[in-house]
């Protein structure tokens, strides 16, 4: 799609965007030269990429679900990714109506993407400004507080976030913020680790070098301590495609090669 035709006035479309890149491998079409090119560079690295992307957003599909049987009707979706067909509002709204979604993000095309799927849905949906590396601070937002009653259950999403917050102790201070925040509320989370094959981390760190955001692959332990605060429900801290997939899912072999870390915590 030519850059023209619906990229926000002042947007670097030169610089590869993680958001972009994720929309590509999910066979997206709100991507740029830029992006498709890291993206078949990731592919060449790890041929599975686009495999763990789609079990990764997969995953969030069905945690959202689960959260609106178990009575969830407020979700806070923080996260670098575009709004897509099977994302957390489609997902939620789909199953409630009544839910209420805040979209937050710091990229301006993720953000106008935002506002322009979510209009019409005045009254229940907001789209807010965020810094990912600070998911703890959209719970202080004025206009979030407005929306969202944190005296009933929320449920705050953290796709592929974490992995961006370089220090662990950091990262493990912002849930555990959170987890003050959210009492009886839940936390879903993905995080991608490097423990199949460690030795590829350099490469993949260097082919995203060039984008808007470097992340860190974490093991299994770390990335148990990182979610700590929150109680996990069954299966636990598992690969994307074990988390409770249904009859009709599709079933991935090699399940550590979706390179993801799952998990929907209780506070």
């Amino acid at each position: 799609m030519a850059a023209a035709e619906w990229a926000p006035t002042g947007v670097d479309l030169t610089t590869p965007n993680t958001a972009r890149i994720y929309d590509y491998l999910l066979g997206g079409k709100d991507n740029y030269e830029a992006d498709r090119r890291v993206a078949e560079q990731l592919l060449k690295i790890i041929p599975e990429s686009r495999m763990a992307a789609r079990q990764n957003h997969l995953f969030i599909g069905r945690a959202v679900r689960f959260l609106i049987g178990e009575g969830v009707r407020q979700f806070i979706d923080i996260g670098t990714k575009l709004p897509t067909r099977g994302g957390v509002h489609d997902v939620a709204t789909g199953l409630a109506p009544d839910a209420r979604v805040v979209f937050a993000d710091s990229d301006p095309v993720v953000l106008a993407h935002a506002r322009a799927l979510l209009t019409g849905a005045t009254g229940r949906t907001l789209v807010a400004g965020a810094d990912p590396r600070r998911p703890d601070a959209v719970t202080e937002d004025p206009e979030v507080r407005r929306l969202i009653d944190f005296d009933r259950p929320v449920a705050v999403i953290l796709d592929r976030v974490l992995h961006f917050i370089e220090d662990a102790a950091e990262a493990a201070a912002a849930v555990e913020r959170l987890h003050a925040a959210l009492p009886g509320g839940h936390l879903v989370f993905t995080h991608i680790t490097q423990e199949p094959r460690p030795e590829a981390g350099g490469e993949v760190g260097q082919v995203f070098r060039p984008t808007d955001g470097l992340f860190w692959g974490r093991g299994r332990d770390e990335i148990a301590r990182i979610v700590a605060a929150f109680e996990l429900v069954e299966p636990g801290l598992t690969y994307t495609s074990q988390w409770r997939p249904g009859p009709d899912d599709e079933r991935i072999a090699f399940p550590e090669r979706t390179y993801t870390l799952a998990g929907v915590g209780r506070a």
